[in-house]
């Protein structure tokens, strides 16, 4: 999920039980398989190299990889065929929330949205509803040596950066959505960690919320879409501030 770095936080605290669930390995198979359509050489496609890269980095045995990638080049057989869906709604206290997917039972995905939505206290929106909200961008999430950020800030900056956060020692990176791969590898050949780039909608202005109540709401709801298996990413436009993480905790 993109637009609040702080419950960007809270999402890596928890990233160890997702992988136990296997959620985290079948995404990663989900985003290899769709970039594995535009062809199985990493060295020729560069989106497929980073989403290997994104994967690894996760622990994602070499089998699962392999597997997705031959899903998506069409080498590997099955009887299921998996569809690309996207859905737009509204969420509690009215965040804009977009929900990706791949499925091979669209009806099941849709009833699945349709539910967490409702139960949630948010709204199902037909398309176009939220995503005029957000622009779509390259991210890149890089490590700064020895704590340097001035020094990759300069260094993303002239690779193409159009946005940059700094939180602590990590720096996020946007980029042009066409410029997402030129970036990163210009960043890797200068010697920066790359640790993650990807394609993310990135929200335009984003909603605070201060009320610790409302606030664990909101996460709870992106909690449940997310553990649901045919959604590969969930994007939203709330902010939550530190101090009200801080009652929360």
């Amino acid at each position: 999920m993109s637009g609040h770095s702080k419950w960007h936080n809270i999402r890596v605290k928890k990233g160890a039980a997702d992988a136990q669930r296997g959620k985290i390995f079948t995404r990663h198979g989900h985003l290899i398989t769709i970039a594995a359509r535009k062809g199985g050489d990493p060295s020729m496609n560069s989106a497929l190299k980073f989403a290997i890269d994104n994967a690894r980095k996760e622990n994602v045995p070499s089998a699962n990889i392999e597997r997705a990638i031959k899903r998506g080049t069409g080498e590997l057989k099955e009887t299921v065929e998996f569809s690309e869906i996207v859905y737009e709604g509204r969420g509690p206290s009215g965040i804009a929330v977009i929900v990706e997917c791949l499925t091979d039972n669209k009806n099941r995905t849709f009833t699945n949205i349709r539910t967490a939505f409702n139960k949630k206290g948010g709204a199902l929106g037909n398309s176009g509803t939220v995503m005029w909200m957000f622009d779509k961008k390259g991210m890149i999430e890089a490590r700064a040596k020895n704590g340097k950020t001035d020094e990759l800030e300069l260094l993303a900056i002239d690779a193409g950066a159009d946005d940059i956060v700094v939180d602590g020692d990590k720096v996020v990176i946007y980029t042009p959505l066409n410029q997402l791969h030129q970036v990163a590898g210009a960043l890797q050949a200068k010697g920066v960690e790359v640790e993650k780039a990807e394609v993310v909608m990135k929200p335009k202005d984003t909603v605070k919320i201060e009320d610790p109540k409302k606030a664990k709401s909101a996460i709870e709801f992106i909690e449940t879409l997310e553990e649901d298996q045919d959604v590969t990413n969930v994007y939203s436009n709330f902010d939550i501030p530190e101090e009200t993480l801080k009652k929360m905790a």
